[in-house]
């Protein structure tokens, strides 16, 4: 479902984000990709999502090449891809339920349609009670939680986590990296970013980079 094709990402002046990276997900695979901060698995995550072009080779998703995709075909591109990023981007003036209907209402969902499938996420998320909630009120977990039911309203082929357990203590890190297990199992294609090799054992594979360019790769010991 996902390929890279010696791809490079380079920012001026002389920034190497990715180095000549080669690797392809299959259909259903939860892949963890592992290194330390800053060693390009952000860049890598949002080039599939294509907020990022690479600056040479090629990525393709679904068997669609990136780079000839006009602007006017990623919003289709996204409806099948959950993306979870770092910054939650919540909107704050707005109570739970509605952040997660948004990208509902974007695609054409009626509110009726919209509130239910969104309430039907937000309890995947164990977060039923919190529908009315802001998020401000919500811990870093929820908020998190809140930013998976999101991703997920539009019942996507692949998730795309970048760092979802970032600032999360144990308990709400484990909650976090469950709810995605729980999607994988559902057969959705997860593509998880981490540096916490706690979680690493519920991948399917790992695939290790480090300054942009790819090491070893290898399953993990341990069955998702």
């Amino acid at each position: 479902m996902i390929e890279f094709k010696q791809v490079s990402k380079h920012y001026p002046p002389a920034v190497s984000a990715l180095t000549d990276v080669s690797f392809s997900v299959g259909r259903g695979e939860l892949v963890f990709l592992a290194g330390p901060s800053g060693a390009g698995k952000s860049t890598l995550l949002k080039m599939i999502a294509g907020i990022e072009r690479p600056s040479s080779g090629k990525v393709l998703v679904n068997g669609q090449d990136l780079a000839g995709l006009a602007a006017a075909g990623m919003p289709y591109l996204r409806r099948n891809l959950g993306l979870i990023l770092q910054e939650h981007s919540l909107l704050l003036d707005r109570t739970v339920l509605s952040n997660v209907m948004l990208p509902l209402l974007i695609t054409g969902s009626t509110n009726a349609e919209a509130t239910l499938r969104a309430k039907a996420a937000l309890d995947k998320m164990q977060l039923g009670d919190r529908t009315q909630a802001y998020p401000l009120a919500l811990s870093g977990g929820e908020q998190q939680r809140v930013a998976i039911a999101r991703a997920i309203v539009n019942r996507p082929q692949i998730i795309l986590a970048d760092e979802p357990t970032a600032y999360l203590d144990r308990d709400n890190a484990r909650q976090v990296i469950n709810a995605l297990k729980a999607f994988h199992t559902a057969g959705v294609t997860c593509l998880i970013s981490s540096h916490d090799e706690e979680f690493l054992d519920s991948a399917t594979r790992v695939i290790y980079i480090n300054q942009g360019k790819l090491g070893q790769s290898w399953k993990a010991t341990t069955p998702a």
